[in-house]
């Protein structure tokens, strides 16, 4: 990297639990590789961080071991002994685990998860940060340092409809320029009788990408610790290197449409 210039922090988040987020931010990572960029993925999800499981990792630090070596070493502190490597048929990116114990996930300070992911900036084009599904002060801190944000949804329930929404409208809130938050739609063909359209004009805007529903090869991904985008050719895969490729300019935007809210959704919601 060029001297001086930080590395780009893309977040992964979502107001709701089990919608992805974990398999996405593995594949961002491991896309982002394949297009030639120096990548590390942090699992901030403290206390349920599934991103070494995910990928079959035998980590033997976690950010618990970092933050710990940071604050005993602030001189000498060097972010990337604490990182496990991934790889894969010649792909490779680096992983910061979420701490291996439960009591050792509330003992992670914001101030040192923001120093952890400076240093990461300094070395890698790309950070990664997979995060739990709640609008704390960590989370709150990594988005203000992030230059995009995915917001993860799915369209399965009301009430993750109306967390999606509150949560689109809470980041709104927090005077980020428009094109730094993503909202992405993750299990797009699922069984469901509520219209895409419909959560459109919920939201106020179009989804920025849209992800099929793929079970079964999410399914083997996650068996095998194989990313999507390095063993498989389905529509998943596909979509998730399309949605890399239009964070970096690599491709030309999709167009998605909006028509008007049928009666029966506008009136739960208005």
């Amino acid at each position: 990297m060029e001297e001086g210039r930080r590395g780009i922090v893309a977040t992964v988040f979502s107001t709701a639990s089990a919608v992805g987020k974990t398999l996405i931010a593995i594949n961002m990572a491991a896309e982002l590789v394949r297009e030639g960029y120096h990548v590390c993925l942090v699992d901030l999800d403290l206390q349920f961080g599934d991103v070494a499981n995910y990928l079959h990792l035998e980590a033997e630090y976690s950010l618990a071991d970092a933050q710990r070596e940071a604050k005993t070493n602030t001189e000498g502190f060097d972010v990337k002994k604490f990182l496990t490597v991934y790889g894969y048929q010649g792909w490779s990116f680096y992983v910061l685990p979420a701490p291996f114990a439960l009591e050792e996930a509330y003992n992670i300070s914001t101030p040192a998860v923001q120093h952890i992911l400076q240093q990461l900036q300094l070395d890698f084009d790309f950070v990664v940060v997979d995060t739990t599904s709640a609008f704390s002060e960590m989370n709150l801190a990594v988005m203000d340092m992030s230059t995009i944000i995915t917001f993860l949804g799915i369209v399965d329930f009301i009430p993750t409809i109306k967390n999606m929404k509150i949560g689109c409208d809470t980041i709104r809130s927090l005077g980020y320029e428009a094109n730094k938050i993503r909202i992405v739609l993750n299990r797009s063909n699922s069984k469901t009788k509520i219209d895409l359209a419909d959560v459109e004009q919920l939201l106020g805007e179009p989804f920025y990408h849209v992800l099929p529903n793929a079970f079964e090869p999410a399914r083997k991904s996650i068996q095998t610790g194989v990313p999507l985008v390095y063993s498989s050719t389905n529509a998943l895969s596909t979509e998730l290197r399309a949605l890399v490729e239009r964070y970096t300019n690599r491709t030309s935007s999709h167009e998605s449409s909006s028509s008007g809210v049928s009666s029966w959704f506008k009136k739960i919601f208005n």
